[in-house]
């Protein structure tokens, strides 16, 4: 009962309004004091929870000569009229606040604490995506959002992905980065960086314990900046995969001399 309660309520029953109907298709037809007596519902109370469920179509009432009896919709065609109705609100509150969204502006950069957050946006992002995806990401991250990059290039979207860990993972064009154990001590943390069709962008460090330090914005600036980190990091990638034996050989085997962006050294 508690469980069928509570789902009850995520579709916008009061609990008064769950029992009556509940006790409704367990004994029916049933006046407005059976009702009571079988629900725990106070007589004060019942015929205004009667009023709503009939004005939710979830029940209806049949007038004798000299009572009133109620009867539960069924279940089935109360449910379905349910997600109808909600199908049709999502649409048009989609419609009518992607409208707002457009004259919004989104100069601002907005923090992100939360790890759930900042994968759920990745996903959003990902699958809002019309023609460019450009990642910069870690194993431990990219296990949770395959599936989504799939559809994206089911799609005829355009992926682009630095990966950081070993993966078997071949949706899109996958790059991936030769030292990543050096960046994460270096940074203490996996980095996350996502573009989407030169829109939006989601940056952020991941910590142990799942620890967010990250940020979303449509700031044209930060978009370019995160475009341009992930753009140059694959023009690295290139680089190294076709000239990786001389690049050891004259930057240092974790190309500390090539990092080195104060000097421009060669190993001695």
């Amino acid at each position: 009962m508690d469980k069928t309660l509570s789902h009850l309520a995520e579709l916008g029953l009061s609990e008064y309004e769950g029992r009556a109907y509940i006790s409704l298709l367990r004994n029916s037809p049933a006046t407005a004091y059976e009702i009571s007596k079988h629900s725990g519902i106070p007589t004060s109370k019942v015929y205004e929870v009667l009023k709503r469920l009939s004005e939710k179509g979830m029940i209806a009432l049949f007038e004798g000569e000299n009572t009133k009896k109620y009867i539960p919709v069924e279940p089935e065609i109360f449910l379905e009229r349910h997600r109808s109705r909600t199908e049709s609100v999502v649409k048009t509150l989609k419609n009518e606040l992607t409208a707002l969204d457009d004259t919004m502006d989104f100069s601002s950069v907005w923090n992100i604490a939360d790890y759930d957050y900042l994968m759920n946006k990745v996903i959003q992002m990902i699958q809002s995506a019309a023609q460019v995806v450009l990642l910069s990401i870690w194993k431990e991250e990219l296990e949770q959002i395959e599936s989504i990059v799939n559809d994206a290039v089911s799609r005829n979207v355009r992926v682009a992905i630095v990966h950081f860990g070993q993966t078997r993972f071949k949706s899109g064009q996958l790059y991936q980065h030769p030292i990543e154990d050096t960046l994460y001590q270096e940074k203490g943390g996996r980095g996350l960086v996502a573009v989407t069709d030169s829109k939006e962008v989601l940056m952020g460090t991941i910590f142990k314990y799942r620890k967010v330090n990250g940020a979303w914005s449509r700031n044209r600036g930060f978009i370019t900046m995160a475009e341009d980190y992930i753009k140059h990091d694959i023009y690295i990638m290139k680089i190294i995969r076709r000239h990786d034996n001389l690049l050891k050989a004259r930057f240092g085997s974790r190309y500390e001399k090539m990092r080195d962006v104060f000097s421009d050294e060669e190993v001695a």
